[in-house]
């Protein structure tokens, strides 16, 4: 076997039949049920990208769409180019192609690593401050300067040849995640008959318990529990695995994405890359879990440091241990299952530094009865390792640690950013010192994390009485744990990808940035492709400490969609050449005609001789209608109708002239002026009946005109 860091078994891989990629032009292995992150892992690659300011080397973070520093490149042939892809979320298959990003010439000699030596130079808010002066050098220097160093990947310069459709559907329950709590709901909601539908951003259904092999649900284990709720499902719920719920918008409009064929080498023809649905949601279940927070201390970013609940993914899901000697840095006990599960594969766990000062339970009990040194009350102070961590250094204490990796879990955060989408309130806990969403959640999107009242509260919010589940085999631990702020340190993290560090946040506050909002921007935390997932709470807690406040009087900031980014096909879907503008040629367009844009249309601007040019033929046919006679074609005018009563009110209001004389059957040349007096269109007025009337517009100007008369009649001429 090629691949050094895969366990000999487990996993849900498909280890028969062994595949083909190349990163950087270099050539690897891995197997189908990989994702491009868990595949480098397995070949010892940890070094997979850099920063977006500072081009410091950056490394697989997570195992999921939270990952802010595995960024990649995806080439699949002219046209099929990919940028800012998420090395997590990229499922493999024999052949791919994969390119790190933001490096040059290379991603381990960098030259754009030399701004970390000017990194006290491009502080928070540099840009700001800086290229004030001389005035002139802005559009000639700066501003190209800067455009030319802004950015990630490259946007692919051919067409794109991939189809993208569009889809419409109701339904009386979304699900949105579909992880334990996500299928109870589910279960519960299909058992009352309604209509159901279940997506989520993974390749499988299932969430945490495709990763939980010694965990039982009913008597199945974890991952076959998953798998007969999911054949129950299948007959009677619409079930939407590679979907993110992207967008919550009024009126429950859930945008969903689906990934429909790039995780195949060879897709058929016929089918899109991805479908956009749009659902029409009676109740929305939002099931979407949390999210691990990373731990600040200086020197987090470096490739090697990972999230501790990632590590026991990529072990459990993929057959990847992560490390050889492992460090683990937590402030909670769920990266004490992360050691004990590691240590079983294999793996030296160094030591467990716990922030909290008297860590106890049962599986704090289970790791000092394997031997793991635990260092409680303890952070670390620093790591050494340029291109991947070889070391850890704790605070206040002169011991170093030697290892290649270092795990880290600071709790959990519940993704509500959907939620928040919705304009729904979030209520802040104190007990766990994060967010929660008022209603509509379940399980640890809700804060709740015992996998018995997941279930529990996920059939309840599906409609149904649920049942017993008898859930065995997972360790009784301490929930939750409260975020604790860091202290200021130029190279102390708090938002990997836009290389925020608490020594910028610091920055903000001295001058002032008390709002978050106004932080966010200053400092550019939580804007990055993200959106903060890894870095918000994080974020929030540091300024809380800067400023003397609590997190729930510091606030939080707006999520926006998307949840993660959409690709512009997606959006689009057939809305493209001929479909997004089609040609609209009038009758009078004959062959001869020399066509010119107007509007929608194409419009005969003359008709000239093989000898004429098109000014001479212009003059030519002015004359003609002067002297002679000339023919209109006004089928491209623009044409609305006005119905009501005060129809002629509306339109004398509107328009120049007074229309409430104007006889039924005869026509009158109108004006219609903006609020300044000028000229925004012309047209005809024919009055068809006492209260209908029937209104041309330029043909370039009917949509404006039609929008004016429904702002107005809104807000203006409401009576």
């Amino acid at each position: 076997m090629t691949q050094p860091f895969r366990v000999a078994a487990g996993g849900r891989i498909n280890r028969a039949e062994p595949i083909h990629f190349t990163f950087d032009e270099r050539r690897y292995e891995g197997f189908p049920g990989d994702t491009l992150a868990s595949a480098l892992l397995a070949n010892d690659v940890h070094l997979v990208g850099r920063s977006f300011k500072y081009h410091r080397p950056r490394g697989i973070l997570s195992a999921g769409s939270e990952e802010p520093n595995a960024l990649v490149t995806i080439d699949r042939g002219a046209g099929r180019i990919t940028p800012n892809l998420r090395a997590t979320q990229v499922e493999l298959y024999d052949g791919l192609t994969a390119h790190s990003q933001n490096r040059f010439p290379s991603l381990r000699f960098d030259l754009g690593g030399l701004a970390g030596f000017a990194a006290p130079l491009l502080s928070a808010g540099f840009y700001y401050k800086s290229f004030m002066w001389p005035p002139s050098f802005w559009k000639r220097l700066y501003e190209p300067a800067i455009r030319r160093a802004a950015g990630l990947g490259r946007a692919p310069v051919e067409a794109d040849p991939d189809r993208y459709l569009h889809r419409y559907a109701h339904c009386d329950v979304l699900i949105i995640g579909g992880g334990a709590a996500g299928l109870a709901a589910a279960l519960g909601a299909s058992a009352t008959g309604a209509r159901v539908i279940l997506c989520d951003e993974q390749a499988e259904l299932g969430g945490s318990l495709l990763h939980e092999p010694n965990v039982t649900i009913d008597g199945w284990s974890a991952p076959d529990w998953v798998r007969e709720a999911i054949a129950t499902l299948g007959g009677t719920v619409t079930l939407l695995p590679r979907t993110t719920a992207f967008g919550w918008y009024p009126g429950n409009m859930i945008g969903l994405a689906e990934r429909v064929i790039d995780h195949l080498g060879d897709p058929a023809p016929v089918l899109p890359r991805e479908r956009l649905w749009q659902v029409r949601a009676g109740r929305v279940v939002l099931a979407s879990g949390a999210i691990e927070r990373p731990m600040v201390f200086p020197g987090n970013d470096r490739p090697g440091v990972m999230l501790a609940g990632a590590a026991r993914t990529y072990l459990h899901r993929y057959g990847v241990k992560v490390a050889q000697r492992a460090v683990i840095a937590t402030a909670d006990d769920s990266a004490y299952r992360a050691a004990i599960d590691l240590h079983a594969a294999g793996v030296t766990i160094a030591a467990i530094v716990d922030q909290r000062s008297d860590p106890d339970g049962e599986v704090v009990a289970t790791a000092r009865t394997l031997g793991i040194p635990i260092h409680s009350g303890a952070t670390i102070g620093g790591t050494e390792g340029r291109l991947r961590v070889h070391s850890a250094r704790l605070a206040n204490r002169t011991d170093i640690i030697p290892c290649d990796t270092i795990l880290m879990c600071g709790g959990w955060t519940p993704s509500v950013h959907l939620f928040s989408q919705s304009r729904g309130q979030l209520v802040f806990d104190a007990a766990s010192g994060v967010y929660l969403p008022s209603e509509g959640a379940v399980g640890a999107c809700a804060g709740v994390f015992d996998l018995a009242a997941c279930l529990r509260d996920g059939a309840v919010a599906g409609g149904s009485e649920p049942p017993p589940f008898a859930v065995a085999g997972v360790p009784v631990m301490r929930r939750p744990i409260p975020p604790f702020a860091a202290a200021s340190h130029r190279s102390a993290f708090v938002d990997f990808q836009n290389d925020v560090t608490t020594k910028d946040l610091a920055i903000a506050t001295d001058e002032g940035f008390v709002s978050i909002e106004h932080v966010k921007r200053y400092t550019t935390t939580g804007m990055a492709t993200d959106q903060g997932k890894t870095s918000n709470l994080n974020a929030l807690a540091s300024v809380a400490a800067l400023t003397g406040q609590g997190i729930e009087a510091v606030g939080l900031t707006t999520f926006r969609p998307p949840y993660t980014p959409v690709t512009f096909g997606a959006l689009a879907g057939t809305s493209r050449d001929a479909l997004s503008a089609p040609v609209r040629l009038p009758p009078i367009a004959t062959p001869g005609a020399v066509l010119e844009d107007v509007g929608t249309w194409k419009r005969a601007r003359c008709f000239r001789t093989d000898i004429e040019t098109i000014d001479a033929a212009v003059v030519r046919e002015c004359l003609a209608v002067r002297g002679d006679a000339g023919m209109l074609d006004a089928s491209t005018l623009g044409k609305i109708e006005v119905v009501g009563p005060d129809a002629a009110a509306f339109l004398s209001r509107l328009y120049t002239g007074d229309f409430t004389t104007l006889a039924p059957g005869r026509c009158r040349y109108a004006v219609l002026l903006g609020e300044d007096g000028f000229i925004r269109d012309d047209g005809i007025v024919a009055r068809l009946a006492a209260d209908r009337f029937h209104i041309t517009t330029t043909t370039g100007g009917a949509a404006f005109v039609l929008h004016h008369m429904e702002d107005y009649i809104q807000t203006e001429f409401t009576n």
